[in-house]
């Protein structure tokens, strides 16, 4: 597998991949960064450019996942990785607790250790779990949602695509929060969120209204 990106969160996706016991042709691609050498841990290759990409997905293996955050930039990798041929693919660590009834699980999401994901729930593409976070029954996360660590999710919850959910922020239960929403670092989200904003705080109100996406 490939994995975008070969600093901070690609390596925790790494250890995801060791987890899975699925490291044989690991590769990782990052074109910005000029100090890492040309292996990662004297063992990965770290592919520079987009010839070589095709080459390794053409010969070795086309899926790849984004080992890299913000909802914005993992959908621009999503787009160009698959116009180079690769297939997107979901990366879920073994210590994750999955319930057995009613998931969907979309392609290309990132779900690392300590997960705990109930009953009756929609992950959309390319969604990003980070560390311990917890989504309850019944509940919809939009493509490219990303949560940071420690973020709860409460049953028949709605998070709409492209949101970004700060470290230890908590969503009471039957909250709609819109599309481009980002969530402070240890808020409570009482009541819901229209798109297009920021909002921080015990209770959560918006502290900054954010332009439209243009994707």
């Amino acid at each position: 597998m490939l994995i975008v990106g070969a600093k901070g969160f690609a390596k925790e996706v790494l250890e995801v991949l060791y987890q899975l016991n699925d490291i044989e042709n690991v590769v990782f691609y990052d074109d910005i960064s000029e100090d890492l050498p040309k292996q990662l841990y004297e063992r990965f290759d770290v592919l520079r450019i987009t010839e070589d990409v095709q080459e390794y997905f053409h010969n070795v293996d086309n899926r790849f996942t984004i080992g890299i955050g913000g909802p914005v930039l993992r959908k621009k990798m999503f787009d160009k990785f698959t116009a180079l041929g690769g297939e997107f693919t979901s990366t879920i660590s073994p210590k994750a607790n999955i319930g057995h009834f009613g998931n969907e699980i979309e392609n290309g999401s990132n779900i690392m250790t300590g997960i705990v994901i109930t009953n009756d729930i929609h992950l959309g593409k390319g969604v990003l779990l980070n560390l311990n976070c917890t989504i309850g029954h019944d509940s919809n996360i939009g493509d490219f949602v990303e949560m940071s660590p420690g973020v709860h999710v409460s049953g028949n919850c709605n998070i709409g695509s492209y949101s970004n959910i700060g470290t230890n922020a908590t969503i009471l239960p039957k909250i709609t929060i819109g599309e481009n929403v980002i969530v402070g670092a240890g808020s409570v989200v009482t009541k819901d969120v229209p798109s297009n904003c920021l909002v921080a705080g015990v209770p959560a109100v918006i502290k900054k209204e954010l332009e439209p996406l243009k994707l």
